[in-house]
């Protein structure tokens, strides 16, 4: 009896250990970086192709449930075909991190998650980019793992590598080469392990 008394006094610490360590090596699973119900305390602003002649025409505004909502017109027109969204955060540092999540309600287009560090290309800022697939009507969360973002810039493909220490601005794009209306609600942008 004494034999399985300070076995089962020595274990119960033991696994109080281990389970405080796992609590401290995992952390929590996901950041909260932007709720868009919430005041967001971030500049944005949208850019469309009428910079380079084209006709597409963005907004941004307040949905009725409270997110943004990233909405407007694609026209492929002059040469044109694109509007984006573009939040400027100041400074992440998301080192530790394993990627980036949104939650979205699409239209069933595709857009493109843009994200912009230190990295430069002739002066100019690279964007590291993912795919985000909508369903129309339909919430989803898309998971970015910062290993898989492709830099690019101006359409040429660049082999940078992300680094999460250093994200200065995060935007969304819709450049998918159909012409017509977009609307694509966001709720939240988090980081995620």
């Amino acid at each position: 009896m004494k034999q399985k008394s300070l076995l089962t006094s020595l274990a119960v610490p033991f696994l109080a250990v281990v389970v405080l360590g796992l609590s401290n090596v995992f952390g929590e699973p996901s950041k909260e970086l932007i709720d868009f119900k919430k005041d967001p305390k971030v500049k944005m602003g949208i850019t469309d192709d009428g910079v380079m002649g084209g006709l597409s025409k963005g907004q941004m505004k307040k949905s009725e449930e409270g997110n943004l909502l990233f909405s407007g017109t694609l026209s492929l027109q002059n040469n044109g075909g694109f509007s984006s969204l573009r939040m400027d955060i100041g400074r992440w540092n998301l080192e530790g991190w394993q990627g980036i999540e949104v939650k979205v309600k699409g239209d069933g287009r595709t857009y493109d998650l843009r994200v912009t560090t230190d990295e430069r290309f002739r002066r100019s800022p690279i964007s590291f980019r993912g795919k985000i697939s909508t369903e129309k009507g339909k919430w989803t969360t898309v998971k970015f793992p910062f290993s898989e973002l492709k830099g690019g810039w101006r359409g040429m493909t660049l082999k940078n590598e992300f680094d999460p220490s250093k994200i200065e601005t995060i935007g969304i794009t819709v450049a998918d080469k159909k012409e017509g209306a977009f609307a694509l609600e966001v709720e939240s942008i988090k980081a995620w392990k």
